[in-house]
């Protein structure tokens, strides 16, 4: 169609671009991907755009200054999808990108300190290009290779699941702290003497008979309070706190497959492996029990 004098006043794209503040550029390729067709064109083949297209106009820039793509704008125009529609999906990509913002404003702080190894700052940069669900995945592929096979009903199989329900992302709004735990966790999941010595305490968790059963409250009172005092495992006191225990008339024998099987679940790196977890949940500091198993394993070999 050409317009009359007597039909609408038609704008140049050199007018329209005056008109709107957008480039000629920018026009002329948003005319060339549909989401701005001219009117028509003039005799000698040149866009021409009526009051309608002004008012497209405003909308494909403001959906653009929006972070819409230009394949969301046209099925937008072409009533293909409500603004509404496109809004929320784009709110959503919006978001993500926010979270990984402060994933790498957390980073880069944590860098300006200074003081990393290269292995460090190679798993913090790594974290800032990671998405959610990539994060996830590294603690995932660790449980799955520390748990598979094992019976997650069995007595003493709790580990398994509480490893599986506990989510390994980030809080919202990250602290260098928070993102200096997971790059520790990343490194500690990924060492395969740790994932040999989770492996071996998931299979003997596995295992039906657990017995003779002992405390865990009583152990980190009492051997807690002993290594603290200074008891030394092998002394006459420690057979008194043996017996505050409750394994004090165990035998030799009895107490060497306690203190093997207790051995067996007591890894400071397990723990801290927990203490990670809580760094980035928000949850507040526990004091360390391993250290006090360790004086009861040792007591319950020495006497």
């Amino acid at each position: 169609m050409t317009s009359t004098t007597a039909g609408p006043t038609l704008l140049t794209i050199g007018q329209l671009a005056r008109r709107s503040g957008v480039p000629v550029r920018t026009i002329r390729f948003w005319s060339d991907a549909g989401v701005l067709p001219p009117t028509d064109r003039s005799t000698g083949g040149y866009r021409r755009y009526d009051a309608a297209a002004v008012a497209r106009l405003d909308l494909v820039r403001t959906l653009r200054e929006l972070g819409l793509g230009l394949d969301q704008i046209r099925a937008v125009l072409l009533r293909r999808r409500r603004v509404d529609e496109v809004a929320a999906t784009h709110i959503h990509a919006i978001n993500s990108q926010i979270r990984a913002l402060r994933v790498q404003r957390a980073v880069c702080t944590l860098l300006a300190r200074g003081g990393h190894t290269e292995r460090e700052i190679a798993l913090m940069n790594d974290l800032a290009r990671l998405s959610a669900a990539q994060r996830q995945q590294v603690i995932d592929d660790f449980v799955e290779h520390v748990f598979t096979g094992t019976d997650p009903e069995a007595p003493g199989a709790g580990i398994a699941t509480a490893m599986r329900q506990l989510p390994a992302e980030l809080p919202e709004e990250p602290t260098t702290e928070q993102v200096e735990a997971w790059v520790e966790l990343a490194e500690l999941v990924a060492d395969p003497s740790f994932r040999a010595r989770a492996r071996e305490m998931a299979v003997a968790g596995s295992a039906a008979e657990q017995s003779p059963q002992v405390d865990a409250a009583a152990v980190a009172e009492h051997a807690g309070g002993a290594l603290a005092a200074g008891v030394d495992p092998g002394s006459p006191e420690a057979a008194a706190v043996l017996e505050r225990i409750g394994v004090g008339d165990l035998d030799p024998s009895a107490r060497a497959e306690v203190a093997e099987r207790i051995a067996t679940f007591t890894d400071r790196r397990v723990e801290r492996y927990w203490t990670l977890f809580g760094r980035l949940n928000g949850w507040p500091q526990r004091p360390a029990s391993v250290p006090a198993f360790e004086w009861f394993i040792a007591a319950l070999r020495a006497l």
